[in-house]
């Protein structure tokens, strides 16, 4: 069992002190052990839950739903459901950035050709300032 500062689970995790501070704060991590002048020691467990939000995060679950994973986390197999509609509907969020994103893409290659073939002006521009 490791028992690590603070110092140590930034360089390991990349987490910055003020993120681990602030995930205590607002209990996606519970009270960290402290010792007797009051220093973070973080052991394996603490590490393990570290680890998971980053992993959430990446899955671009946002702070309040990764604490409902966690909640989840405890008791995977009651949660299966729950767990499974809020990861359907972060699909379904993640989809719709995806077709704003071709959308975007399209209007931008659009623009980009349009404003390469302008003798005068500039699309882009012109785009971007209309209403």
């Amino acid at each position: 069992m490791s028992n690590l500062r603070i110092g140590d689970v930034t360089k390991q995790l990349g987490l910055s002190a003020d993120t681990l501070r602030y995930y205590e704060k607002i209990k996606l991590l519970p009270r960290v052990a402290r010792t007797e002048s009051g220093i973070r020691i973080y052991d394996d467990k603490d590490i393990s839950r570290l680890k998971f939000i980053q992993r959430a995060q990446r899955m671009n679950f946002s702070l309040a739903e990764i604490a409902d994973l966690l909640s989840m986390r405890s008791d995977p197999q009651h949660a299966r459901d729950d767990v499974r509609q809020l990861t359907a509907d972060k699909l379904n969020d993640i989809e719709a950035q995806l077709d704003d994103l071709k959308t975007l893409r399209n209007e931008l290659t659009l623009l980009l050709n349009l404003c390469r073939g302008s003798e005068d002006g500039c699309p882009i521009i012109e785009s971007i300032d209309d209403d």
